[in-house]
């Protein structure tokens, strides 16, 4: 909880709301939740050398860097629905 600096009672008041507005039915409210997660584009430097029997597939651990990208996916848990975005 790196970004909280200590969980106090008004942090606890709004913690327990999520939960209840989840379960609400009222259809006025929308209720959607966001990630994201960053990734590094690789590829591998050198050719693996492939599984033989008794022996599994060797790679090397060195790779080349082509990049970052960034998933994002928004999901609308009572409609069912969800939009995920590569960038």
């Amino acid at each position: 909880m790196w970004c909280i600096r200590t969980i106090d009672g008004e942090y606890r008041k709004r913690m327990y709301d999520i939960p209840d507005l989840y379960a609400k039915e009222n259809r006025q409210t929308h209720v959607i939740a966001i990630d994201e997660k960053p990734k590094q584009i690789i590829s591998d430097k050198r050719k693996s050398i492939p599984m033989k029997k008794g022996s599994p597939e060797k790679y090397d651990y060195e790779y080349i860097r082509k990049g970052t990208a960034n998933i994002f996916v928004a999901v609308d848990p009572r409609r069912g629905k969800r939009i995920a975005k590569v960038t």
